[in-house]
């Protein structure tokens, strides 16, 4: 089947510029701060045909093309009758608004992944975006550019009409408000629309909360239109119902009309589709933990979009550090490959690079740890070669800014992030938190290296650079990684983040380990996580080292909060300190919070890779292991996608029952160890 095709990654880059660039504060455009690439406005496409008949081709391009077989060009017909033998055919397309593509259809000559593309330097790029030519990037999947009349351009996620569950007439006279509060029931996302609208002038407050919709002078999304300001935008083909054409993320509506007279309002919720019988699943005894799985996979669903997003009302970007963890949690909820890909191309960019992902230097070291991590449970090595050579062209920039030490420290054009954080901790000098994220990213390399055949430096810069952030950072006295040096000396703080790394990246020994855990993990003294961020990994931590018992608790506690607060989505912040309307404050703006945030949906993965036991030991679901803890849950049962299909894993009365649909599997049960045969049921008792 012929599909369209375009230069490895342009799509992604010129998509996410689209994607990134619609966010606003109240109705102002807000880019992003970091570079934006470009596509390549003019490329080449070639490929070598042999026909045992004359034949008949149709060309169609996005952009301006010409067309030359065996270096002759020809005049740019549609059609193209290509004689019987061998020939070179090639295809210049031009296009500054959109990547140049090219669809080619015929009997026997379509574009596909065996065409080569350049982009005017003569270097071929092969489908793995390798530079020396041998195909090109093929869009598969969700994509679904197969036919000549649906160019890549053309791309939107579908759509359809939600109503609201209630409408409030809202009058304050202390504050002049007079207008229609609509409440759609929970966090949605999507494109309002304003039913049988008159003459006038309409104001629009979006709220994620009821608080914000109300707050007029403070929300952080708004329209302010006229009547024939919603014309100029869509109508239906009556002009009886007008949308909005920007997306919002909202649940209630605010909306003053100033006498001007309109029937109604909708919305078109916009959603990416995903296969429910591919997907992951989760139920327990736990009535509040089944609430809480299923919240969360509301939250990642409306934050996967075109990319993983960050939240869908701010800041609507691609963050790598927010996308590592939507890509683990979407290995169990909907296995979407192709978002995955997409994000990774987009977040990378192109060469040169000239600062980290996203401004901030964790962030690079966790784009990274994304492409192994997506070859683990993907086994997809073709990407991991299209990215090779983008890995080490950031990798190299790392290595020019690491400081005498062989350690990465922040440079002033540098953001370090780690976390928000609601006490005072120093982000300069030499992090160790950072170092431990530096030493993943250089094991990351080396295993990608190994896999695609080359000679790796990478691995004995990694053994080295942990070596010496052990002899540096370790502490026997306070049993602990300590934070960081600055100015030459030791800032000898104690905070969760590198000492949880430590246990996940197993740079920890057993002796560490335990030290960890007693004074740093389970030490009130240390101060606590209040994002849903850094408590993913947190609870990882602990469940690396088998106190799920320990960990349910708190997931109850803290994304049981949140529903008690009157979370539909989980948000970006939660400190249970907090009450009311303080819970919708960040950055100093009283509505700044974002309350559907991809971070806060980490239970679907704790649940799935710690509860269930799930995960892969060999690339692609090829081996896997399954250790079920229920962590005192009377019966658990759930569902975990793979490559291949499912693995089911139920856990009752003391019985633990692993089903899958293919992959060579271990039930590992203390000491035991039991096969578990593609598409056959296994049984054994949990002790």
């Amino acid at each position: 089947m012929p599909t369209w095709i375009w230069y490895p990654g342009d799509f992604e880059i010129w998509l996410g510029n689209r994607f990134n660039n619609r966010r606003t504060e109240r109705g102002a455009m807000f880019p992003p701060f970091w570079k934006q690439d470009s596509h390549w406005p003019t490329v080449e496409f070639t490929k070598t045909v042999h026909l045992d008949e004359d034949e008949t081709i149709t060309v169609v391009a996005e952009g301006q093309f010409n067309i030359a077989v065996d270096g002759k060009l020809r005049y740019p017909h549609s059609r193209q009758l290509i004689p019987r033998g061998d020939h070179q055919l090639s295809v210049k397309v031009w296009n500054q608004a959109t990547p140049p593509a090219l669809f080619i259809e015929g009997e026997t000559v379509m574009t596909d992944s065996s065409w080569q593309v350049t982009y005017e330097d003569k270097i071929w790029i092969d489908e793995n975006g390798v530079a020396h030519g041998s195909g090109i990037y093929l869009p598969v999947g969700a994509w679904h550019f197969n036919h000549p009349g649906t160019p890549p351009s053309s791309f939107q996620l579908p759509r359809k009409e939600w109503r609201p569950v209630a409408t409030e007439q809202i009058t304050d006279k202390e504050r002049n408000l007079h207008g229609r509060l609509y409440d759609f029931g929970r966090e949605t996302f999507g494109y309002l629309k304003v039913i049988g609208l008159g003459k006038g002038t309409i104001n629009i407050y979006y709220g994620e909360s009821r608080e914000e919709a109300l707050g007029t002078e403070h929300c952080e999304t708004l329209d302010i239109l006229s009547s024939e300001d919603m014309r100029r935008r869509v109508c239906d083909p009556s002009g009886h119902c007008h949308y909005l054409l920007d997306s919002k993320a909202f649940r209630y509506v605010f909306i003053i009309s100033h006498d001007t007279p309109y029937e109604d309002v909708a919305m078109d919720f916009e959603y990416a589709p995903f296969d429910a019988e591919r997907s992951g699943s989760f139920r327990c005894s736990d009535n509040e933990l089944n609430r809480i799985w299923e919240v969360a996979a509301y939250t990642m669903d409306l934050t996967t979009r075109e990319f993983f997003v960050d939240g869908i009302k701010r800041d609507r970007w691609t963050w790598s550090g927010d996308a590592i963890q939507s890509y683990l949690m979407n290995y169990y909820l909907r296995f979407d490959t192709e978002c995955v890909k997409r994000t990774i191309r987009q977040l990378r960019g192109k060469d040169p690079v000239t600062a980290h992902v996203n401004t901030i230097m964790d962030y690079t070291f966790y784009w990274f740890k994304s492409i192994l991590d997506f070859y683990l449970y993907t086994g997809d090595l073709a990407f991991v070669r299209e990215m090779w050579p983008r890995m080490v062209t950031l990798m190299d920039y790392v290595l020019r800014r690491t400081n005498a030490d062989g350690m990465a420290e922040g440079q002033p054009d540098d953001w370090i992030f780690v976390d928000w954080v609601d006490f005072p901790m120093h982000k300069r000098g030499t992090l160790c938190f950072e170092q431990l994220l530096f030493c993943k990213a250089l094991e990351t390399m080396h295993t990608c290296a190994t896999l695609l055949g080359f000679d790796s430096p990478y691995g004995e810069r990694a053994s080295a650079l942990l070596s010496k952030v052990k002899s540096t950072f370790w502490s026997e006295e306070r049993q602990a990684f300590l934070h960081a040096i600055e100015d030459g000396k030791m800032n000898d703080m104690v905070t969760k983040f590198p000492n949880m790394f430590a246990i996940i990246y197993g740079y920890a020994d057993e002796r560490e380990r335990e030290a960890i855990l007693r004074h740093v993990l389970l030490n009130k003294q240390v101060e606590a996580i209040t994002t849903p961020y850094m408590r993913f990994y947190e609870l990882e931590a602990l469940c690396a080292m088998g106190m799920q018992a320990e960990v349910l608790p708190e997931i109850k506690a803290y994304w049981g909060g949140m529903l008690r607060e009157g979370a539909t989505t989980f948000w970006e912040k939660y400190n249970p300190a907090e009450h009311g309307a303080q819970h919708l404050a960040m950055y100093g703006r009283p509505y700044g919070k974002s309350l559907c945030h991809a971070w806060g949906a980490s239970p679907i993965y704790i649940l799935g890779r710690y509860f269930l036991g799930v995960t892969p030991t060999k690339a692609g679901y090829e081996a896997y292991e399954v250790r079920p803890n229920p962590g005192g849950l009377e019966w658990m049962e759930g569902t975990v996608p793979t490559p291949f299909g499912k693995i089911d894993v139920t856990v009752r009365a003391g019985t633990v029952t692993v089903r899958s649909d293919g992959g060579s599997g271990t039930l590992i049960l203390g000491d035991r160890r039991i096969d578990i045969p593609a598409g056959e049921a296994v049984q054994a008792h949990l002790s």
